[in-house]
């Protein structure tokens, strides 16, 4: 496999593998983590899932500057390993129980992933540049984007074995392992990369890094600022005086105020034959924005359906399995509402005070009676965050399968477009989230757990939408881009990745809003297909467009 491909492949491979090995570790937990009561911080579901929506947001929005940072300064080798070790010593510091080493931690994640994600992706383009190469750039990135899903979804049945065996702390120690081994196999692989790690230094036609800071990062800071501290309306149901629910959220909101503002003058400015390629690539950022939200619930609200609403009892021989592995645990069971399962409590917080939840944890509650096991005994549950692998094993099985659809359209000259493959990601996005909505239904709105196979029905459907639209978000970018503003472009691609995440944040803190979870996939599923009624609407202009600059 490796033979027709340059010798830097296997270490940008495996690279890459461990770092999506210690970030979807770490993701695979977060949430769960800042819930727990014991060894967490007994965050509430409307505040946990408020803080995962804006870190994942802020990781998908530091790529921008560190992709140009690494393109006119440090060169791709220094961020890459500069940006791996932030990420490790963070990946570190987060199992440490305090909320200020929590942020602290957060923040070298975020700045790290800045440094390490964008550049080496860039990196292994540059070698797919050189003429005996350029036919196996699809083939070479395929290949890197398995390495991607291979370390999703492995790296879950880690967590789950140390979290059980030691505690949280500990998975997240093996998640800056695995982000340290990262580093080190990229380091091994040093001699192969030749020049192609130097940096570009600033080209003709680039804005100044000067003008970046001043007219975009800048103006979001103070923005930024402004949306944390001003307040909106007190009533009855926003006693903080939110104006979009969270301080966190506030600010975020703030903060993309000028940099979209930023973009729209790129297409105010641009000359006549710009112009329409810039409209286009801003049409899609703004659509695929409702594909993200709903897409990145998988740590937040799916995670939560995954511990609370499926049926994780196992028995037999896959208990003996999972047992041996450290992959489930024994719960016991108590009839007497007084008492605690587990030997703990949850806390709630109702108008600002704090009261304690018993029966925690909540696993019982919705138990038909007819299976409910006898006082006193035992049940094994397989571990919640194992669900996370479901959609990096769905991406390894599937993507060899889409890829030969495409390669057999291409034969009969019938492959569509890059903006129609997306359009169809959005519609098909959108049936996956019909089989959450019967999933709540056969569970009679949660009165009754269902099986994890509706779990894994929605990730393969949703996988196969991601499959259509994801790669081909970078492909646009890279097709339609002006090359004076092509990494400013890029950015706007994880622009709108990183709003999508802060609104999957802010509809994952809903959840417990809704008596009937089935409004709350509803939304969702209206959500993704106004955005596909969006994309087919434009879709006459975006493909004219693709058709004037000669690509499909």
């Amino acid at each position: 496999m490796w033979k027709s491909h340059p010798k830097a492949l296997p270490y940008l491979f495996l690279s890459e593998m461990w770092e999506r090995f210690g970030y979807y570790l770490m993701i695979g937990i977060f949430t769960l983590y800042l819930k727990d009561v014991e060894a967490g911080f007994a965050m509430t579901e409307k505040e946990a899932s408020d803080l995962y929506g804006t870190f994942i947001a802020l990781v998908f929005l530091t790529p921008f500057i560190g992709g140009l940072v690494a393109d006119r300064y440090l060169g791709y080798r220094m961020s890459i390993v500069i940006g791996g070790l932030m990420m490790g010593a963070g990946y570190f510091m987060m199992g440490i129980h305090s909320i200020t080493m929590l942020y602290v931690a957060m923040t070298l994640v975020i700045v790290g992933n800045g440094f390490f994600k964008p550049n080496i992706s860039t990196l292994l383009g540059n070698f797919y540049n050189d003429e005996q190469y350029k036919d196996k750039k699809d083939e070479g990135y395929n290949i890197f984007y398995m390495g991607i899903n291979v370390g999703a979804f492995i790296c879950n049945f880690f967590g789950a074995a140390l979290q059980i065996l030691l505690g949280w702390q500990y998975a997240f120690m093996a998640a800056g392992v695995g982000m340290f081994i990262g580093v080190v196999v990229f380091l091994l692989g040093t001699k192969h990369y030749g020049d192609k790690t130097a940096k570009k230094g600033t080209q003709e036609g680039d804005m100044p890094f000067y003008k970046i800071v001043l007219f975009i990062l800048l103006p979001s800071v103070i923005f930024g600022v402004i949306g944390w501290l001003i307040k909106g309306v007190q009533s009855d149901t926003n006693l903080n005086s939110y104006i979009f629910g969270s301080d966190s959220t506030d600010a975020f909101i703030f903060a993309c105020i000028p940099v979209i503002f930023f973009y729209g003058s790129l297409y105010a400015k641009a000359k006549v034959e710009d112009k329409r390629p810039i409209g286009a690539l801003l049409s899609i950022f703004a659509v695929v924005i409702l594909f993200w939200a709903v897409f990145k619930l998988n740590g937040s609200a799916l995670n939560t359906w995954a511990d609370r609403y499926t049926d994780r009892e196992i028995t037999g021989n896959t208990q003996a399995v999972f047992s041996s592995l450290k992959l489930a645990k024994d719960v016991e069971f108590k009839k007497d509402s007084t008492e605690l399962y587990d030997a703990s409590f949850r806390l709630q917080k109702e108008n600002g005070v704090v009261k304690k939840e018993v029966n925690y944890p909540v696993y019982f509650r919705n138990v038909k009676e007819s299976k409910k096991p006898t006082e006193g005994s035992t049940v094994t549950l397989w571990a919640t965050n194992l669900s996370q692998s479901i959609n990096p094993g769905w991406v390894i099985i599937l993507t060899p399968l889409v890829v030969a659809f495409f390669t057999f359209l291409r034969s009969r000259k019938k492959e569509p477009s890059t903006p129609t493959k997306i359009a169809f990601g959005l519609l098909i996005s959108a049936l996956s989230v019909l089989v959450m909505v019967a999933a709540v239904h056969i569970g009679n709105n949660g009165a009754e757990k269902v099986s994890v196979w509706w779990l894994v029905a929605n990730y393969g459907v949703i996988t196969i939408g991601e499959l259509f639209l994801s790669p081909m978000g970078l492909s646009v970018v890279s097709k339609l881009s002006p090359k004076n503003i092509t990494s400013l472009m890029m950015g706007g691609w994880f622009l709108s990745t990183s709003i999508g995440n802060k609104l999957s944040g802010v509809l994952a803190s809903l959840w417990d809003t809704y008596e009937d979870k089935a409004d709350f996939f509803w939304i969702n599923f209206g959500l993704l297909m106004f955005a596909t009624l969006l994309m087919f609407g434009l879709l006459k202009q975006l493909n004219k467009v693709m058709k004037e600059k000669g690509i499909n």
